[in-house]
């Protein structure tokens, strides 16, 4: 299993950075890749589960046991503290929300970081972003106005195919590196390299 705390390696992150710098030698586009732990805490999750829970034992516990009312009070409130540290463990925590949240909130998060990461600002808007939110297993490739509109979505599907058939086998960077490939094919048939420069670093951001 990938440890949340150290997603990438010092020498994948190089790895990755090279990919870049190679994939964008032959087009004017800039590519960023974007790499995140989880695109929410899901903080309220738990919290709903265990209220949910302390609300149901009390019927059951009248049913299935002679304790007194103050009794059943006090358990209700312990049954609450422990469902809701329980499920406070990160895994259990996100295996709780529904799987469209989970989309929905990683699309929002993906989104958000192609702006924040100023790709919307390259020239011509030729800018491309790989992204991937681990805990909600989410993948997107986010083209900017400049070549979206020029290559048919199947082409980002196949690269988001490549990059998460490594990624279930725990290769980050391969994943990373075999969908920059991919793009930067793609973006030398839209946009040639013209001698111009890249406005943004070769790197990946990890959050």
């Amino acid at each position: 299993m990938i440890k949340d705390q150290a997603p990438i390696t010092d020498d994948d992150r190089a790895r990755i950075a090279a990919a870049i710098h190679a994939a964008e030698r032959k087009t004017a586009g800039d590519i960023v890749c974007v790499l995140m732990r989880s695109s929410s805490s899901y903080s309220y999750a738990p919290l709903l589960w265990a209220s949910f829970v302390a609300l149901v034992s009390p019927w059951l516990l009248v049913f299935a046991t002679q304790l007194s009312v103050m009794r059943i009070l006090a358990a209700q409130v312990l049954i609450f503290v422990c469902v809701g540290l329980v499920l406070m463990w990160t895994p259990l925590r996100t295996a709780l929300v529904p799987r469209a949240v989970k989309r929905t909130r990683a699309h929002r998060a993906g989104m958000e970081q192609f702006f924040a990461r100023g790709i919307a600002q390259t020239k011509n808007r030729m800018g491309v972003m790989i992204f991937v939110s681990l805990a909600e297993h989410y993948a997107h490739v986010v083209a900017d106005d400049g070549i979206a509109a020029r290559v048919d979505h199947a082409v980002w599907r196949e690269t988001v195919d490549a990059l998460t058939a490594q990624i279930a086998q725990g290769r980050i960077a391969d994943g990373f590196v075999a969908a920059i490939g991919r793009c930067g094919d793609v973006m030398a048939q839209i946009a040639p390299a013209d001698g111009s420069g890249h406005a943004l670093p070769d790197r990946i951001y990890v959050l």
